[in-house]
């Protein structure tokens, strides 16, 4: 076996180092005698990655403008650059308005409009577009975009309103089936393609935000006789459809529900899931791929709730965390929420102030890094789409470590110290091993070199 080369990039709380390039490390043919081990088998393999990325949201949006250019630019480059950025290839948006928009509102708002003919996306020509826009000139890659609806028009609801949950009236079903066709075919003629819808975010929480809700037997019902009979009859088969949607907690009873039925299944590329409720039932997402292998599992939404969290380090040590987890029980894809908010945490038409990587103060016109854009970006920027998860083991409770296989051959292996304590472990493949330094409260990614 020749002796592998690898890269160490750095984040490490108690120091400068901010993805940062430290050392060459060399696979040799001696064991080190370091009792901790992660032991990396290329040879086992499993999910193929679809990509990383974040929100576009009406609120990134509209603070994205107000900034300077210089700034804005930045922003763009910091997340759709690719190496310099994190180089998101995937993405999600908003169908209608969210609670980070600016105010309630939808696309068809004349009351009785099944046809349809008052539908627009004008709203979206102010913020939300210039924003995906300028992501989808910057990235030298496709960007896949999943739409995802946070409430149908009041119109259409049993409470005569976008906030505090309500449902969709059985006699709208069809129209509303249609309308997610015409969302897509209207944002094409703006030059986006989306890539993927989910039926509804969080169907089974009433907000007083923008929300609606669906027993599963509802949603099940939709995307077998309206969804994707609609989708097909307007030439849009090939978008995926996504259900669930929301928490990790009770993906598995929702997931099984659906996809028990074969005619709704044949409908579903994928289950989505976000991380709030009750955390850590990273087994739930076990238990879906092995009773259906077939459909595929994508985080679709994360962040901290509560405000901006300005500075604090968990909030990064948490994103790995749960990154890492996800990863290794068939996750193909992970989905952060905003992008960028101001300095309070939004905007938000409720006042449901939340973090996002980048913080944009615009008083001062600056931009500020949380530690979750680092951590982040160990995962993002090292495993690009088309790599596949390989087998990696982790003698150490304390440790977190996932590794894989990118298309080009190289490997990629993400290892998560969220300790007070340096934990320096042993690398071990094919026989062979070498000594990692792993800082307190750190993440390290090794990145297989060029020619080694």
């Amino acid at each position: 076996m020749d002796k592998k080369q690898f890269d160490m990039i750095v984040t490490a709380r108690d120091t400068g180092d901010r993805l940062t390039y430290k050392t060459q490390l060399e696979l040799g043919e001696k064991m080190t005698g370091i009792s901790r081990e992660i032991a990396v088998k290329p040879e086992k393999q499993f999910q193929k990655i679809l990509g990383f990325g974040g929100a576009f949201t009406e609120a990134g949006g509209y603070v994205l403008q107000q900034l300077s250019p210089q700034k804005q630019a930045e922003v763009i480059d910091a997340y759709f650059d690719f190496p310099s950025g994190h180089g998101y290839t995937l993405c999600r948006t908003h169908i209608n308005s969210c609670d980070f928009s600016l105010g309630n509102y939808a696309y068809a708002e004349v009351p009785g409009d099944t046809a349809l003919d008052h539908f627009s996306i004008e709203r979206d020509r102010q913020y939300l577009l210039p924003m995906i826009r300028a992501a989808l000139e910057r990235s030298d890659q496709p960007v896949n975009i999943l739409a995802s609806p946070w409430s149908p028009p009041p119109w259409m609801k049993t409470n005569g309103q976008m906030n505090h949950g309500g449902k969709l009236l059985p006699e709208y079903r069809q129209a509303w089936a249609d309308y997610y066709g015409r969302y897509i075919r209207e944002y094409e003629k703006e030059g986006v393609s989306i890539w993927g819808v989910s039926v509804q975010n969080e169907p089974m929480a009433t907000q007083v935000w923008d929300s609606c809700v669906y027993s599963a037997v509802e949603e099940r019902d939709f995307v077998r006789d309206f969804l994707g009979p609609s989708l097909e009859d307007a030439g849009l088969s090939h978008i995926k459809i996504i259900v669930w949607d929301h928490n990790r907690d009770l993906v598995f009873r929702r997931a099984n529900r659906i996809l028990q039925d074969p005619e709704a299944a044949k409908f579903v590329w994928g289950v989505g899931f976000h991380w709030y409720e009750v955390p850590n039932r990273f087994r739930n997402l076990t238990r879906v791929h092995r009773k259906h292998p077939q459909t595929n599992l994508l985080f679709t939404e994360g962040c901290q709730v509560g405000g901006p969290h300005l500075g604090e380090w968990n909030l990064g040590e948490k994103y790995a965390f749960n990154m890492i987890h996800d990863l290794n029980r068939w996750t193909v894809g992970w989905i952060d929420w905003n992008m960028l908010l101001d300095e309070r945490g939004g905007p938000n038409h409720v006042g449901n102030y939340c973090s996002a990587q980048i913080i944009a103060d615009t008083r001062n016109d600056e931009l500020l890094y949380q530690s979750s854009y680092y951590y982040f970006g160990h995962i993002a920027r090292f495993v690009r789409p088309g790599a596949v998860r390989v087998g990696c083991h982790v003698r150490d409770r304390k440790l977190l470590a996932c590794a894989f296989q990118n298309a080009d051959g190289k490997l990629a292996i993400i290892v998560l110290n969220p300790t007070d304590a340096p934990r320096d472990f042993n690398l071990s493949m094919g026989g062979q091993s070498m000594a990692v330094p792993c800082p307190a409260h750190s993440i390290l990614t090794l990145i297989e070199r060029e020619g080694a």
